[in-house]
């Protein structure tokens, strides 16, 4: 058995896991998440630059997933093959999100002819776990799995104005606040007096922050002992309507959807 670098070591050491805690799983997960919309097939050479780790390592890992059928060898290069979304598959059909966050988006969406969906935090960003569009509506875009930064979207305020203050400004100071549109708010004493408002009246609305052109409110969905474990979202293009109209017509959906959707939540 090859010996363990000393970057590799020192995380083993540092791990609370111990000599329990795997590396070649560590590596595989790490190569997998290499691949991404900017870089759908790579070189090897490429792969062991975006994980730094050794060429040897990385072929190994690709060869592996390859026999498994998470990956496909064309010539030098590697992509990832459907197989993948069994990984994403399995944790959903294990949760509620199969059997009831995404049949609640689904009628929500036709009742109200928008796009509903409900998220979870997996720092740094929100990831939409249910998704649902009007039928009526032509599929573009991403939705299950689409991951948004949490400093500009509503959903991600919801999640960020429900921490304490000092998990908040430790969460700001180590994931930063970057500009995604030239409308997006970057700085902190404006957040932190946006999310302030947030957590007082329970619901976030953010436009052209995370999209221009886009609109989303949000509420959090508490499970009975006060948690908040979901956000659940309604999103839309900001010329549909005044937002004064999509706030009074829509907040009160959201948070009655929520408030019975956190009854059901252990």
């Amino acid at each position: 058995m090859p010996a363990l670098r000393e970057q590799d070591a020192i995380r083993r050491a540092e791990n609370p896991v111990g000599r329990d805690f795997s590396e070649a799983l560590a590596r595989g997960l790490r190569i997998i998440h290499a691949f991404n919309a900017q870089a759908r097939v790579q070189s090897l050479s490429e792969i062991a630059r975006a994980v730094d780790l050794p060429r040897a390592t990385v072929r190994r890992s690709l060869l592996t997933l390859a026999h498994l059928g998470y990956v496909e060898v064309s010539g030098r290069n590697f992509a990832l093959t459907p197989k993948v979304l069994s990984l994403a598959s399995a944790y959903l059909e294990s949760t509620v999100a199969t059997s009831i966050l995404q049949p609640l988006c689904e009628r929500l969406a036709a009742e109200h002819g928008e796009i509903f969906s409900i998220a979870l935090m997996d720092a740094p960003d929100a990831v939409m776990v249910a998704y649902a569009r009007p039928r009526s509506m032509y599929a573009v875009g991403d939705g299950i799995g689409l991951r948004i930064p949490a400093h500009c979207t509503a959903v991600g305020r919801v999640f960020l104005a429900a921490m304490s203050v000092p998990d908040r400004e430790a969460f700001l100071d180590r994931y930063g606040v970057r500009a995604v549109t030239n409308r997006t708010v970057t700085d902190r004493k404006a957040i932190s007096a946006l999310l302030a408002g947030i957590a007082e009246q329970e619901f976030a609305i953010v436009e052209d922050e995370a999209e221009l052109g886009f609109r989303s409110l949000a509420v959090p969905v508490r499970t009975p002992n006060g948690r908040i474990r979901f956000v659940l979202n309604v999103g839309m293009a900001t010329l549909r309507c005044p937002i004064e109209e999509a706030r009074d017509r829509l907040v009160p959906v959201l948070q009655t959807e929520a408030r019975q959707l956190g009854g059901l939540l252990i």
